[in-house]
């Protein structure tokens, strides 16, 4: 736990992850939230009666108090994790990559000014599958990773090979994942570097314009879910068409990583089953409208974002993957409106990862307050989006310490000026972030 004095956020608006608990003052210490309790504003004067003689006192008039963000789709690193929290997104949920807890011990050795993060480890995908049609590579190595090297020191550069060479020694003999005996033991491997969830991919290409990519058989990703169901994960699938969510519903998954892009005239009997099911969905409506063709360069140039992202990311909010042009946000926004409609549980997520150009519009951080906004588009109400990003994403991902602002909680907070709860672009006006307690605002 990182240690951190005791705060007082007084006077402030409190979205508890649920509802609008209105005016209220918020204590919190050595990472938790102590107290919350009515302190009306004729109390002012006696506030350094009230509070002992060491509590930071932070004037909430005008504000409103959100829990910590968490964004349910990513793949991250240090940096990314870091860019994550100056937007006040304190956990992010990584669906493919190295973020086991093998690899957040290996990788992060000091978490005080990033994001908290669980990982799914690698996702179970065929040889030469999705993603590889995404990931340029130079003698093997994808070029995002040769970038990331160009800034090391030479002593850096041999520890981040080392790492990965440890990583790859502990892989031991490559799995034919192709086979139920193979996925099988997928599942265990990455349980074994200390897998939060597991995931699948279900994806043949059409609308990451590489249609024919290999997939998995169903009957071989259905061995897998059963598997991480049997070691007490829970599975989550990536799919981009109807097909591939109705795919993902018949063997056996918990939530659907993404939406599907399309909205065939069958499109209400598979949001009936998705209900019925209990599955839930984070629709990633930025990588969606990115795939589409639309950038999000408005949101790079908003003054409350601007100063915030380097060059690199600027770059890749004002570009876009581009890969399916004849898709079309009305479809999307239906779909997500119809399975909100029906009960099912939608979470605020983005697949954002690095910044590349043919990843684009997409940022760590600033793209779940854009997602956000994209809900709000498609119908749900501002209150409905923030559980989203809160309550929601932590009750499914079984985070029980986070995602509500109540007594003996994390205190992972955002505070905003103004009132998202009305008007969700408010958000973006942040005035203070801290994670379990520790301000992280700058």
């Amino acid at each position: 736990m990182i240690k951190s004095k005791k705060t007082a956020i007084v006077n402030t608006n409190v979205f508890d992850g649920n509802s609008v608990l209105g005016i209220k003052t918020v204590l919190f210490e050595d990472g938790k939230i102590v107290k919350i309790f009515d302190f009306t504003p004729q109390q002012s004067e006696t506030i350094d009666v009230f509070f002992p003689n060491n509590t930071e006192i932070i004037d909430g008039t005008g504000t409103t108090l959100l829990p910590g963000l968490i964004d349910a789709h990513v793949h991250t690193s240090e940096d990314s994790l870091a860019d994550a929290l100056k937007f006040g997104i304190t956990t992010e949920l990584e669906m493919q990559g190295g973020m086991t807890k093998k690899g957040r011990e290996m990788q992060i050795k000091d978490w005080s000014n990033v994001a908290d993060v669980r990982s799914s480890g690698m996702a179970l995908t065929a040889p030469g599958g999705h993603p590889d049609e995404l990931i340029p590579k130079e003698e093997g190595i994808p070029s995002f990773i040769l970038k990331k090297m160009e800034k090391m020191t030479e002593q850096e550069k041999q520890d981040f090979i080392s790492s990965f060479a440890e990583r790859n020694k502990e892989e031991g003999v490559k799995l034919d994942v192709t086979t139920i005996e193979g996925a099988v033991q997928f599942v265990n491997r990455q349980m074994e570097n200390g897998a939060d969830y597991f995931k699948i991919m279900i994806e043949e290409g059409t609308v990451m314009n590489a249609p024919g990519l290999p997939m998995i058989k169903p009957d071989v990703l259905k061995a897998a879910v059963d598997e991480a169901h049997r070691l007490g994960k829970i599975a989550i699938a990536h799919v981009l068409t109807a097909e591939a969510a109705k795919t993902a519903i018949e063997v056996g998954v918990d939530g659907l990583a993404h939406l599907f892009i399309d909205r065939p005239s069958w499109t209400p009997d598979l949001i009936k089953s998705i209900a019925e099911k209990g599955i839930f969905v984070t629709p990633c409506l930025v990588l969606n409208s990115s795939i589409i063709g639309n950038s999000a360069c408005h949101i790079a140039q908003d003054e409350r974002v601007e100063p915030k992202l380097n060059q690199d990311w600027k770059m890749t909010m004002c570009s876009c993957f581009n890969t399916f042009p004849s898709g079309n946000m009305e479809d999307n926004y239906n779909n997500v409106k119809d399975l909100h409609d029906a009960g099912v549980d939608i979470l605020v997520g983005t697949d954002v990862s690095v910044p590349m150009a043919h990843l684009g519009g997409l940022a760590h951080g600033v793209s779940v307050h854009h997602e956000m906004q994209l809900l709000v588009q498609a119908g749900l109400t501002p209150i409905e989006a923030l559980r989203s990003a809160t309550s929601v994403t932590s009750k499914r991902f079984s985070l029980t310490d986070r995602g509500i602002i109540a007594e003996g909680m994390r205190a992972d907070l955002l505070l905003v000026k103004g009132n998202p709860t009305e008007n969700i672009a408010d958000t973006l006006s942040i005035v203070g972030i801290w994670k379990q307690g520790k301000s992280c605002h700058k």
